[in-house]
């Protein structure tokens, strides 16, 4: 608002060729752009800095005006009356949203969901197997009653992360017409889920992410034709790259409402978002804090409607109290705290931001149709396409890594020798090889630091 009060008037405007001038004699002899422009992984050249002129003629997307989102946190319901217990004393505690993982088809939802209020209560579900009577179960409970509940079934990326069906091809696909069946009718449920966080924490760009999640996405459109309504979620890892997370974000909403309207679809996607696993390491794992504050800023800013924290301890430890109440305190405090509760509309207009976001979504959506023209995302994922693809970011991304042009402080850089965590870990936190027989390689999640890690602890 304060540009509308004249304070600057006074002043003669400045175009962006005056600017590229005045740092070009600064430079005094230095190529512009060896010593400035940065190219992303993506291929994205980033200046070293933006005014009114970049918005000229580019392409925006608008959050809806009363975007809000909802602080959300993880419960494993391996036991029903405990998962309720834990649920009902963190809905106390601040959090908004809850996600419970579901391990086995058994789960009483009565006894899951006593005592829930679940008009003002969403529920996430995080099912570890697909079957259809879990599901009737729990529709029979909603019955009526007004909730909001996503079940984010996903039966594309679990092959892509496992390499198998849940079953097979033609039962997962007949699992989930049977699903989707009983769920559109019940007021508030929204069934498909497509998990992005998998392409981000295996190394894949953020354009791969984007393509990769609205190809999936498209598998599933062209899947249910029929439906005008298609309610879906998709579930998003946020990195470090504070403005270029924040760009994702709004290019992934952007390139949904743009695929929806192809199929005559009107209704906007719901984003859950958690930090990456990626860059997040064992040693001074304090400072997990800040790459997560950092992360769960750039979602909110990004408009995810749902935050759910990542604990700072949480590839090393089992679940526990205090990692989880600091991570919940680090959203209540963005949000009560920080004025976050509405600020997924302060990125709207600004310059660096409005072009990271178009360039994103256009290069997203090159990418997707490149996928489609060669036989749609499932097809390239059994080639093998995919997964050679986020292998090939990865590897770049790891060798910045290697070569400490990617930081990760008291990891690859500013080490603290006498660190110990041999004792601490009651978690395995590097990859797990476990050889099995499968349809395709699976796409296999891992962190930037885990050969550092190893070698140091093997050093201990």
């Amino acid at each position: 608002m304060m540009s509308n009060i004249g304070l600057f008037d006074e002043f003669p405007s400045v175009s962006a060729k005056q600017w590229k001038q005045k740092i070009q004699f600064d430079l005094k002899g230095a190529d512009y752009n060896d010593a400035l422009v940065w190219e992303s992984l993506e291929g994205i050249k980033t200046k070293p800095f933006y005014n009114s002129e970049d918005l000229e003629g580019l392409k925006t997307y608008d959050l809806p005006k009363n975007h809000d989102w909802n602080i959300a946190q993880t419960i494993y319901a391996g036991d029903a009356t405990k998962a309720n217990k834990k649920a009902l004393d963190i809905r106390n505690k601040g959090v908004e949203s809850l996600i419970f993982t579901i391990p086995t088809a058994d789960i009483d939802f009565a006894t899951l969901l006593d005592g829930m209020d679940l008009e003002s209560t969403p529920i996430h579900f995080n099912f570890q197997f697909l079957a259809v009577e879990p599901i009737k179960k729990l529709m029979t409970f909603l019955g009526d009653k007004t909730s909001h509940v996503y079940l984010h079934i996903d039966i594309i990326t679990n092959l892509a992360r496992s390499g198998n069906w849940f079953h097979s091809l033609e039962k997962d696909h007949a699992n989930l017409e049977e699903i989707q069946s009983v769920t559109s009718k019940i007021t508030g449920v929204n069934t498909i889920g497509v998990d992005l966080s998998l392409y981000q924490n295996a190394g894949g760009n953020r354009v791969q992410q984007l393509a990769y999640g609205l190809a999936s996405a498209n598998e599933y459109l062209n899947h249910f034709k029929s439906n005008k309504t298609f309610p879906i979620s998709f579930k998003v890892a946020v990195g470090g790259n504070y403005f270029f997370e924040i760009a994702k974000l709004r290019a992934l909403r952007w390139l949904w409402n743009s695929l929806a309207k192809e199929y005559g679809i009107e209704n906007d996607c719901h984003i859950l978002a958690i930090p990456s696993k990626r860059n997040k390491t064992l040693y001074d794992y304090n400072v997990n804090l800040l790459r997560t504050t950092s992360e769960s800023m750039s979602a909110v800013l990004g408009g995810a409607d749902t935050v759910c924290n990542l604990p700072y301890d949480a590839i090393y430890h089992k679940d526990n109290e205090f990692g989880e109440r600091i991570a919940r305190n680090q959203l209540l405090l963005l949000k009560e705290e920080s004025y976050f509760e509405e600020a997924s509309q302060i990125s709207k207009g600004a310059y660096y931001i409005e072009s990271l976001t178009e360039q994103l979504a256009e290069k997203a959506l090159n990418l997707f149709k490149q996928i489609e023209k060669s036989g749609g995302f499932l097809d390239a994922l059994k080639k093998g396409t995919i997964l050679q693809k986020i292998k090939d970011s990865a590897a770049k991304e790891q060798q910045l890594f290697d070569d400490a042009q990617i930081v990760l402080v008291g990891t690859n850089k500013f080490q603290n020798k006498q660190d110990r965590m041999k004792e601490n870990l009651e978690l395995y936190p590097f990859v797990k090889t476990k050889p099995r027989k499968t349809l395709i390689e699976p796409i296999i999640e891992k962190r930037l630091a885990e050969t550092v890690e190893q070698k140091r602890l093997d050093d201990e």
